[in-house]
């Protein structure tokens, strides 16, 4: 277990794996890393508005089956805060030379939320460097509108994405995602220490930004059309690929729950599904051993 962290005058939890930084785009990217140095790069990518702490339960279950790496995304987590726009694209180019500084090849990656979109869109650029795949909660469509959706969650997007104070304060001020969304996603009572560790990376409204970005880049009803062609592009790909890729859902999930699994394996061409159990969107924190071991497993099957 690492020391506790102080960056940049914020108190950061002790880490239960080596914390390690890399410069990236002329920023420090901070990851986690356990397992085998020199075995098959197993690359862990969280989403909003968690960081690499979501893995910390998981990581132990696949450190025998390589090099495991969780990685913060660029503004969140330990990893530095340039002055950027935090679309997804700002995020895609930080990835992408993540993976190549850190010199990572014949890639597994374990996705989920927003990393699942990173993941997925560099599979489809990167063939050749992805061995496998195993995601959750992932974005593996476009939405047609608001129709469906929970209204307090439509009306939540609604505001945020048309920038007026209302979203500002939610997120910025509030700290919405940190303090309601994410403990009401998570099926278990967070204890406070946990809590503190998700709040550490965003102690003030100037720090949230990138959690409140992640909200305007969701492809509904057409946009924003970059990430809808995108997203769009990968979907159709995914659904041919010959890739071996695994779905852990959980119940009653949130975005992706079984029936949306089940159809997803009816499609695609090598993909398994596995119910964890109880859990929510985030749902690492309510079974990180069944998580774990579940990915472990299906890499003892598909990686030689």
């Amino acid at each position: 277990m690492s020391e506790a962290i102080n960056y940049e005058g914020i108190e950061f939890p002790k880490l239960p794996h080596a914390s390690r930084w890399i410069e990236v785009n002329g920023s420090r990217m901070h990851y986690m890393e356990a397992g085998d140095p020199g075995g098959v790069p197993i690359l862990l990518i969280h989403g909003n508005p968690t960081w690499s702490y979501l893995w910390r339960n998981v990581m132990p279950h696949l450190e025998e089956r390589g090099r495991v790496i969780a990685v913060d995304l660029i503004g969140m987590g330990l990893s530095d805060k340039p002055d950027i726009g935090y679309t997804y694209f700002d995020h895609r180019e930080y990835v992408w030379g993540f993976i190549e500084a850190m010199g990572l090849k014949n890639i597994v990656l374990v996705i989920h939320d927003w990393g699942s979109a990173l993941g997925f869109d560099y599979a489809y650029h990167h063939q050749d460097n992805v061995r496998a795949i195993a995601f959750m909660e992932a974005h593996v469509a476009t939405a047609a509108g608001y129709e469906g959706m929970p209204a307090d969650i439509a009306r939540f997007l609604k505001a945020v994405r048309a920038g007026d104070a209302v979203g500002e304060e939610m997120i910025l001020n509030q700290n919405m995602f940190i303090e309601q969304i994410l403990p009401n996603m998570v099926k278990r009572k967070l204890k406070k220490e946990e809590l503190d560790a998700y709040r550490a990376p965003y102690p003030s409204p100037e720090t949230r930004l990138p959690i409140m970005m992640w909200p305007t880049q969701l492809p509904i009803g057409g946009e924003p059309a970059d990430v809808v062609q995108l997203i769009e592009t990968y979907a159709a790909w995914l659904k041919a690929a010959e890739i071996p890729m695994l779905n852990l859902y959980a119940t009653p999930g949130l975005g992706l729950p079984e029936s949306a699994a089940k159809q997803l394996q009816s499609q695609y061409q090598k993909l398994e599904i596995v119910n964890v159990g109880d859990g929510l969107h985030f749902f690492q924190e309510d079974q990180p051993d069944t998580v774990g071991t579940s990915i472990a497993n299906w890499l003892r099957r598909v990686i030689s």
